[in-house]
């Protein structure tokens, strides 16, 4: 019985990492044609600012993309799960939503104290965890 579940489950992984490789290729398609419609089709050949934040979210999106790939592929082959790849997955999505705060933005939102003081303690949090895991040398778990 447990042997079944351990073949659903590979499969599940399987389709799951298929899924998210025609996510991510399709994400690249769109930022190249989005890059190629802002560089080429517009003559001035500059993007504005809101622009530039939507491509540097792809950009950091894709990213986050190939990086859960990684994740799933290597529990695929080990059956270990990488707790330093899951973290730093997580300091990158953080990274994007800090990123990505628009400045320029109509409303201030987007800056308010307690979304800036808890996108803080997130990124200390996150850090710390970091630390510790690669101080103690904990890389995966079986």
């Amino acid at each position: 019985m447990l042997e079944y579940i351990d073949r659903f489950e590979r499969g599940i992984y399987i389709v799951l990492l298929v899924m998210l490789g025609a996510v991510v290729l399709l994400g690249v398609i769109e930022l190249g044609v989005m890059l190629i419609e802002s560089l080429i089709i517009d003559l001035t050949y500059r993007l504005d600012n809101h622009e530039i934040l939507t491509a540097f979210g792809f950009f950091l999106l894709i990213l986050i993309g190939l990086e859960l790939m990684d994740t799933i592929k290597a529990y695929l082959v080990s059956k270990e799960i990488h707790f330093e790849i899951i973290v730093l997955l997580a300091i990158i999505a953080v990274a994007r939503k800090i990123i990505l705060l628009d400045p320029f933005a109509e409303t201030a939102a987007a800056f308010d104290s307690t979304t800036l003081i808890g996108l803080g303690v997130v990124v200390i949090s996150l850090g710390g965890c970091y630390y510790l895991i690669k101080k103690a040398g904990i890389l995966t778990k079986t």
